[in-house]
């Protein structure tokens, strides 16, 4: 987490209309020169404020796409950092991206360090060396979802990597499988690493077949996916498990996601047995035994589009973030739809918290004062290899637009 100095005692202490107001007028004064993007995840205070709302990257997208034509030259992003430092990627050098709290980070992200992502690609590396007489006729090709740092992102398409979303995990591990850009030779052994989500990349390895993993606590032994744990040694595997593997995942998760249980759903089905029923559907970030126990799973996105489809008196629950979770059910009550959060427990991103209006129109001010504070900027080498891992998934699953780009 990055420090985030104190804002002035006069934004703490302002009436959230009297914030609102300003921010408005603000936004109103720097004109096209600005653009405000708002997550999905942000509170309703400040989505109310955004230009452009959505994923990450389809937030980084549109707003690439939407600088141009405005001749925008600061993006005030309404995230957490690993958003800015993509929006930072994928945008023109000359536009300056601001995260407005810079403690806004992002927990999963965070859970894949780089040094520790350097280690792990050596040691798997080492693995296949160590079997004795043994020369491996084999690659590791790695992918990390978009939920991750710009230094990540920047490992894994300097090593001829992918980065994927919720949406297109599959794709890119087909894409991977096959070998990525250098097909696979006749022969040859392709293994994958999955950072840092191990639930997103176990749900997908799930959908290909290849997940008979390592059950410590029951005794079972190894298999195609094994998980790496960064904090012990060697991954906690065995060398003997690594050659067996053909997914490791990392030992990251979202911290919002892993609220959701397998219980909550049966508890909302016994809830709703006499009352018409109710749907299940959750993003894959989910455990694999809640995704497997839902009735749906996919990205944000397609739980947006799942719930404006739904027919009139039918029940949902949704196990994503608050926020969203809220907004959505608002929406859908208007036309006779019932959706609720799957579980009462608080799923909120906390570190998306962060970013309120006190610390918005702080940005804003110093922005129309001419100085730019809390600037996220990704070093030029680690936004070119950063961007290699993105056109590669760009190019892969559809091209340079497909809508599957959400995450």
């Amino acid at each position: 987490m990055l420090w985030q100095p104190s804002l002035p005692e006069r934004y703490l202490s302002m009436p959230d209309a009297a914030l609102a107001a300003a921010i408005t007028a603000r936004r109103r004064e720097l004109g096209d020169r600005l653009l405000v993007l708002g997550h999905h995840y942000q509170q309703d205070d400040v989505i109310q404020h955004a230009d452009l709302t959505g994923d990450s990257l389809k937030l980084s997208q549109m707003a690439d796409e939407e600088a141009r034509k405005r001749g925008t030259r600061f993006i005030v992003f309404c995230g957490v950092h690993f958003m800015a430092e993509t929006a930072d990627i994928l945008t023109e050098s000359d536009v300056q991206v601001i995260l407005p709290d810079l403690s806004a980070g992002c927990s999963m992200a965070d859970m894949a360090a780089y040094d520790d992502t350097v280690e792990a690609w050596e040691s798997i590396h080492r693995a296949h060396r160590s079997a004795e007489g043994a020369v491996w006729n084999g690659r590791v090709v790695p992918i990390t979802y978009v939920n991750s740092s710009a230094a990540i992102k920047a490992f894994v398409g300097e090593h001829g990597g992918a980065c994927c979303t919720s949406s297109n995990a599959s794709a890119v591990f087909d894409w991977a499988l096959r070998g990525g850009d250098e097909p696979r030779r006749r022969g040859e052994e392709i293994k994958l690493l999955f950072l840092p989500d191990q639930h997103l990349g176990r749900n997908t390895a799930a959908q290909k077949g290849l997940l008979t993993e390592v059950d410590e606590a029951a005794g079972r032994g190894s298999s195609e996916t094994v998980l790496w744990n960064p904090k012990r040694d060697n991954g906690g595997l065995s060398d003997e498990q690594i050659r067996a593997a053909k997914v490791l995942l990392w030992a990251g998760h979202c911290s919002v996601h892993k609220l959701f249980r397998p219980e909550h759903v049966d508890q909302l089905r016994a809830e709703y047995r006499d009352r018409g029923g109710i749907t299940i559907i959750v993003h894959p970030e989910c455990a694999k035994e809640v995704v497997d126990q839902a009735d749906l799973s996919g990205s944000t996105e397609h739980i947006i589009q799942t719930l404006r489809k739904a027919k009139p008196g039918t029940n949902w629950a949704i196990g994503t973030e608050v926020h969203l979770v809220a907004r959505l059910a608002r929406e859908v009550a208007e036309r006779g739809v019932h959706a609720r959060i799957l579980s009462d427990c608080q799923c909120l991103c906390t570190t998306m918290y962060r970013i309120d209006q006190p610390h918005l129109l702080w940005a804003l001010d110093n922005l129309a004062e001419g100085k730019v504070v809390n600037r996220v900027a990704v070093h030029p080498e680690a936004r070119a290899k950063a961007r290699l891992a993105l056109d590669r998934m760009l190019a892969n699953v559809g091209g340079p637009r497909a809508t599957v780009l959400v995450d």
